[in-house]
């Protein structure tokens, strides 16, 4: 019990974490698209974390065994993310505000509910959807009141329907993830979205610089201090190690609870922008981070409570039996039950 117990508690700290990393790195994402494109930095992001992911594995750190079965298998879920979702989000971004796609955004926890119940049979309580939808709201109420301007004209309507995808392609991932963390290391899928990231971004920016003539113009940010150290937190912390929290996480909660903290993540945003960035605190700032908090906290209290009541009713049902074999059985449904919420 102790022991479930346990690793439940260290993936809602590294789900915690990857929500504080993710919210500091739209500071650092500002900052390196001052010296690079949108693309370029995506190349250079996963250039540095797939680097340090093979460094990693050859300094022995974690455990990995890749076979051309193993890779085929996880192939989908780093197609999925990083590669569909930052393109399909960035492309999205060329035609609709930031307000917009922000709220497309907020819904992935809601997307990923619903593919969850479809594809892997998790359940969620009518409480626990509750309180994702009130994160979601959250967030959308922060991001209409912020307003914003948009620049798509006549192609709004394919400007959502590329962050739909994008949206869709990160709802994928958490599910796709979820279960595979069961059957494949957290190090071979970390390292495996790092590699396909690497290859799909690497190769965009490229043949893009090659078509043009400007292939210098590729490696110019680098003359920049502020570009490298953006460029290391963004690809050691905020896609690296984010991705390693993010699969532990996905192995011991649902994936409707791991969604969530996508939108906390605003809320470390909010404070960000504040702290380092001098932008003004607004009222609906608050207002919609209360929100928020109170959906991440909701969402994943009831999943703790009901794991609770499974333990009463499992040793209950035991102790009026008064069958040895029944205790054991109880016991093992428990740690079942507490990995799979």
């Amino acid at each position: 019990m102790a022991k479930g117990s346990s690793s439940l508690g260290k993936a809602y700290v590294a789900a915690l974490a990857y929500s504080v990393i993710i919210g500091f790195s739209f500071v650092f994402v500002k900052f390196a698209l001052r010296s690079a494109s949108p693309m370029d930095l995506l190349a250079h992001r996963f250039t540095v974390s797939f680097a340090a992911a093979n460094v990693l594995l050859l300094a022995g750190w974690g455990r990995a065994r890749f076979t051309w079965a193993g890779v085929l298998n996880l192939l989908p879920i780093a197609v999925f993310y990083p590669s569909c979702f930052f393109m399909f989000q960035s492309w999205g971004l060329f035609y609709l505000s930031s307000s917009e796609a922000g709220i497309i955004q907020a819904a992935i926890p809601i997307l990923t509910m619903v593919l969850a119940a479809i594809f892997i049979r998790e359940r969620s309580t009518g409480w626990q959807k509750l309180f994702i939808l009130l994160s979601v709201c959250g967030v959308a109420f922060i991001v209409t009141m912020s307003g914003g301007e948009g620049g798509g004209g006549g192609w709004r309507l394919a400007g959502y329907c590329l962050m739909l995808i994008s949206a869709l392609s990160s709802a994928a991932y958490n599910v796709m993830a979820r279960k595979l963390t069961q059957s494949h290391s957290v190090t071979e899928m970390t390292y495996l979205m790092m590699g396909v990231g690497f290859v799909v971004f690497n190769t965009i920016a490229v043949s893009q610089h090659l078509s043009a003539g400007t292939l210098a113009a590729y490696f110019e940010p680098f003359a920049e201090p502020r570009f490298i150290v953006s460029i290391l937190y963004l690809g050691l912390m905020s896609s690296l190690l984010t991705s390693y929290l993010t699969n532990y996480a996905l192995s011991r909660i649902q994936a409707s609870q791991m969604s969530v903290f996508v939108n906390l993540s605003v809320v470390v945003t909010i404070g960000a922008g504040v702290i380092v960035l001098g932008e003004v605190l607004a009222w609906y700032h608050v207002a919609g981070a209360i929100l928020i908090l109170g959906g991440v906290v909701g969402a994943n209290m009831r999943a703790r409570k009901k794991c609770k009541a499974f333990i009463i009713v499992s040793w209950s049902c035991c102790l009026r039996r008064g069958n040895a074999g029944c205790r054991v059985e109880s016991r093992q449904l428990f740690l079942l039950d507490v990995f799979v919420s």
